[in-house]
């Protein structure tokens, strides 16, 4: 079995930097993806970034420029690195881990969930 294990998230005023990190833990599996996705109140979860293995990182347009993510395959883990922080950042950011079966995702697993809140 495969647990997310995340950190980081908090308050932080506008302009500030925040990083979240997050690691597989468990049972070894093959790996499609891994990234970050955030939920506001009242709004639906979206994707914030993430990486296919083998592949470059996705972004959405509205952190592009500001946040950067990187993947240690040895150890399965994810970083993001938030710089430039804005009001609309705020949310509960989750760990995704999409598991790899034939060379397509399989399996999506989420972490608990780790809030950031940008506000002076």
């Amino acid at each position: 079995q495969v647990h997310l294990v995340e950190s980081g998230g908090g308050l932080v005023q506008p302009g500030g930097s925040l990083r979240l990190s997050c690691a597989a833990t468990g049972s070894s599996v093959s790996i499609f993806s891994m990234g970050w996705y955030r939920q506001a109140p009242e709004h639906p979860r979206e994707l914030v970034a993430n990486i296919l293995t083998g592949s470059a990182p996705n972004y959405a347009d509205s952190v592009k420029g500001r946040f950067t993510i990187a993947r240690d395959y040895n150890e399965s883990n994810v970083v993001l690195q938030m710089n430039n922080l804005k009001p609309e950042d705020t949310g509960v950011y989750y760990c995704n881990l999409q598991t790899e079966l034939d060379g397509y995702a399989h399996w999506s697993l989420w972490g608990q969930g780790t809030q950031v809140t940008v506000s002076s």
